[in-house]
C-alpha cells in the first residue's frame, strides 16, 4: 500500500540509471510477509501438460540452450530456464521480459535449502505455467501488450541474476552463485530467437525480479537495435532505506551478507557503488527479530487487522518513501504509480494489471499508466491517497496461509 507501498513506474532517474526505466516499489512493512510466504505460493512439483487440455494461457518451459557452455547455472548447477510465448500481428516484433521474483539467499546454510525448491533448481520448476496479467494474449485484459512476445525468466540464483562465480572459490561452497551468467546466457538465447530484431521492448520484473530489472536495464538496452525504442520496470522492486519498527538497519546487514556471499558488487553500476555500500538495496519494515512479542503479526496477515498506531506508523513510512520521491517527480521523463493497496507485485496478476475490479488512481489501473508511459501519451506519475481511502483496492488477506 502507500503504507506498504507498492511503489509503481519510476522511470528515467538519471542517479540511478543511464536508460529508460520504471520501479514499482513495495514498503517494507508488507515485503517481509510476501518474502516469507512466496515459497507457499509457489509449486515446488512438477506440472504434467497431461492434468489440462492444451490452453494458450500455460506456457511451457524452456531450458537455456548455451548455458551449459557459458558456465551458468542455478544455485544446485541446474540449467536455468525461461517461459517463451510467442507474439503475433503487429507485436511480432515487440517484447515483454519479465524476471520472476522470489527473495534472496544470505547465507550457504540458506542458499543450500533454496536450491533444492523451483527458487534454486530448474528440477523443481513447474513444467508450465499461467500467464495473465501483463503477460496475457487477450486484448481486453491487457491492451497495450496482448500480442507481443511473452518472456518470463524463471529466477534460480537467490542474488537478483547478479552473483558471480568467483565467489564460489572464496566461500568454498559446492553451490553455483552464476547469476550475472544466466542473464547473458538468457540475453543471448532470446536474441537468437528474435529479441535482436526487436522494435520495442519492456524489461519488467517482480520484487527480486524488479531488483534484477534496475541492475540489468542498461544492458538490456544495449544489446538491443540502436533504433528500439526500450524501456524497463521494476514491480514492486524499490524499497526504502529505513530503519525498521525496531529502529534497526536489520536489512542492511542481510544484503550485506547476499553481497558478499553472491559477489554482487561487480554487477551494480559503478556510479552507484562509488556513492553507497554495495548492500544498501532494499529495506524490510517489520522483520520477525524487531516484533518479537508478535505485535504486528495480525496486522502483517491483514491489513484490516492494524490498530490505528499500527496505520500511523505505516503511514511515516508513506511520508517518507514520498520525501524520496519528490526529486523524481519533477522528472518530466519519469513514471510512478504508487497506490496503497495491501499486495506484492501487481503486473503479472489478471485482477491487479487491468480488469473491471483492478486498482485504479486518477481512474486509471496500472496496465493504463504503464502504457501511457511506455508509449509515451500521457504524463504517468500517480499517487494514491493513503489507506485505506482506495475503494477500489485489491488487498490480499494471508490469514490462511501461516
Amino acid at each position: 500500500m502507500v503504507n506498504q507501498r507498492v511503489i509503481r513506474r519510476l522511470l528515467r532517474w538519471r542517479k540511478w540509471a543511464k536508460r529508460d526505466w520504471a520501479i514499482a516499489a513495495s514498503a517494507a512493512g508488507f515485503a517481509v510477509i510476501i518474502f516469507s510466504l512466496s515459497l507457499i505460493f509457489g509449486s515446488w512439483t512438477k506440472r504434467s501438460s497431461g492434468h489440462h487440455p492444451p490452453d494458450p494461457l500455460w506456457v511451457h518451459l524452456s531450458l537455456s540452450e548455451n548455458a551449459k557452455s557459458r558456465g551458468a547455472a542455478c544455485l544446485d548447477g541446474s540449467l536455468p530456464g525461461y517461459h517463451f510465448q510467442k507474439g503475433f500481428g503487429s507485436g511480432s516484433n515487440n517484447w515483454v521480459v519479465h524476471i520472476e521474483g522470489g527473495g534472496w539467499c544470505d547465507s550457504i546454510e540458506a542458499c543450500s535449502s533454496r536450491k533444492r525448491t523451483p527458487l534454486g533448481s530448474s528440477r523443481y520448476m513447474e513444467d508450465e505455467v499461467k500467464f495473465t496479467g501483463i503477460f496475457s494474449q487477450e486484448l481486453l485484459e491487457n491492451p497495450d501488450f496482448f500480442n507481443w512476445n511473452k518472456v518470463k525468466i524463471r529466477y534460480c540464483d537467490g542474488a537478483s541474476l547478479a552473483g558471480h562465480h568467483e565467489s564460489e572459490f572464496k566461500n568454498r561452497t559446492q553451490l553455483f552463485f552464476r547469476g550475472q551468467l544466466i542473464w547473458e546466457a538468457l540475453m543471448n538465447d532470446l536474441l537468437s530467437i528474435g529479441l535482436s530484431s526487436a522494435r520495442q521492448a519492456l524489461l519488467s520484473g517482480c520484487s527480486a525480479g524488479g531488483l534484477a530489472t534496475l541492475i540489468h536495464c542498461d544492458n538490456f538496452r544495449e544489446i538491443l537495435p540502436n533504433n528500439a525504442t526500450v524501456k524497463c520496470l521494476a514491480d514492486a522492486g524499490f524499497f526504502l532505506n529505513e530503519k525498521d519498527i525496531a529502529g534497526h538497519h536489520t536489512i542492511e546487514s542481510f544484503y550485506q551478507d547476499v553481497v558478499s556471499l553472491q559477489g554482487v558488487a561487480k554487477s551494480l553500476d559503478k556510479d552507484c557503488v562509488a556513492r553507497m555500500k554495495p548492500s544498501k538495496i532494499k529495506n524490510i519494515f517489520v522483520p520477525i527479530a524487531s516484533d518479537p512479542h508478535g505485535n504486528w503479526f495480525k496486522c502483517k496477515l491483514n491489513i484490516r487487522n492494524c490498530d490505528r498506531s499500527q496505520i500511523e506508523v505505516l503511514e511515516g513510512y508513506r511520508n517518507s518513501l514520498l520525501k524520496t520521491l519528490s526529486e523524481f517527480q519533477q522528472n518530466k521523463e519519469g513514471g510512478l504509480f504508487i497506490n496503497s493497496c495491501y499486495i506484492h507485485c501487481q503486473t503479472w496478476m489478471a485482477e491487479t494489471w487491468h480488469s473491471p475490479s483492478s486498482p485504479r488512481v486518477d481512474n486509471k489501473t496500472i496496465a493504463e499508466a504503464v502504457g501511457d508511459w511506455y508509449f509515451n501519451r500521457n504524463i504517468s506519475k500517480h499517487i494514491d491517497c493513503p489507506y485505506p481511502c482506495n475503494p477500489t483496492c485489491y488487498n490480499m488477506d494471508f490469514t490462511g496461509h501461516r
